[in-house]
């Protein structure tokens, strides 16, 4: 097989023949995520952290809008998982298409980086905050959510599915979230990625759910919707989480959420599509 010519950096969107179908080929998103990554790094500090907690709180809506759904269900393990994958999705549809800074989306960073765009320690400064603020974000939910009493309806049953979803979290192994967590952002990202082709909101909607719902029914672990669906779980009577079992969650999914997309969605495409192209104009690693 021939190998893959470098994009041409003056690639148009769409096609300028008339009637034909408007198509974002792969490369010229590979070029788009970058430039969005180069933007992502520059944005000042408030901004960036205001963004974050709006995204952090988006993927806790999402998340909340899964507990209830799955709550009582008597679909069967495979619908019901895949109903609350639907409804999940919210998250990044309110993320994406509401305008949102998110941690695992942003692993995509790691495009523009290896391109030499934006320097590690731009890169690092991105993570850091946008994290911090999804973490607030999700944390703020948590404590909207219980002062609403949410948790109760159902007789209370919304509360236990929150609870019984929290331990199977915190009873995985370092290992297994973060392979989970590979396999999350792997798709996250791809979600991500298929939205540059989508010219409309409902094509940005249709490409965001089917990867999303997939990492919901297969078990997949998210670090920022963890942030809030562990913490919730803890707040529940007779649960017995802490604050080590959050973060003996959290950190080995995060890593894993870093590895799926920044290595195995961003770095992939940057090799296949951007490593032979013009030499880079930014700032260096």
């Amino acid at each position: 097989m021939s190998a893959i010519p470098p994009p041409d950096r003056n690639l148009t969107l769409v096609s300028s023949e008339p009637h034909a179908l408007e198509i974002v080929a792969p490369a010229r998103i590979a070029l788009l995520v970058e430039d969005v990554g180069v933007r992502k790094c520059a944005l000042p500090l408030m901004q960036t952290l205001t963004l974050a907690v709006l995204a952090g709180a988006f993927i806790a809506l999402g998340a909340m809008f899964y507990t209830v759904t799955i709550t009582g269900s008597e679909l069967g393990f495979g619908p019901t998982r895949l109903i609350g994958g639907l409804a999940f999705s919210l998250g990044l549809v309110l993320v994406v298409v509401g305008g949102a800074e998110l941690f695992t989306g942003n692993s995509l960073i790691v495009m523009a980086w290896a391109d030499g765009h934006v320097a590690s320690g731009r890169v690092l400064r991105n993570w850091a905050l946008v994290y911090l603020g999804n973490l607030a974000g999700a944390l703020g939910m948590v404590v909207l959510v219980h002062l609403a009493g949410t948790m109760s309806i159902g007789a209370a049953s919304v509360g236990a599915t929150a609870k019984a979803i929290a331990e199977a979290k915190v009873t995985l192994t370092p290992l297994e979230g973060f392979v989970r967590g590979i396999l999350c952002n792997l798709l996250v990202c791809l979600a991500i990625w298929m939205c540059f082709a989508a010219h409309s909101v409902p094509g940005k909607v249709v490409a965001i759910v089917f990867p999303i719902s997939a990492f919901v029914a297969l078990g997949f672990e998210h670090s920022v919707a963890n942030m809030y669906l562990i913490p919730i779980g803890a707040l529940q009577n007779g649960s017995t989480i802490g604050v080590a079992d959050f973060l003996a969650n959290l950190l080995p999914v995060t890593a894993g959420n870093i590895f799926g997309g920044g290595v195995l969605v961003a770095l992939v495409y940057w090799l296949v599509y951007l490593r032979n192209a013009a030499h880079p104009r930014g700032e260096g690693r």
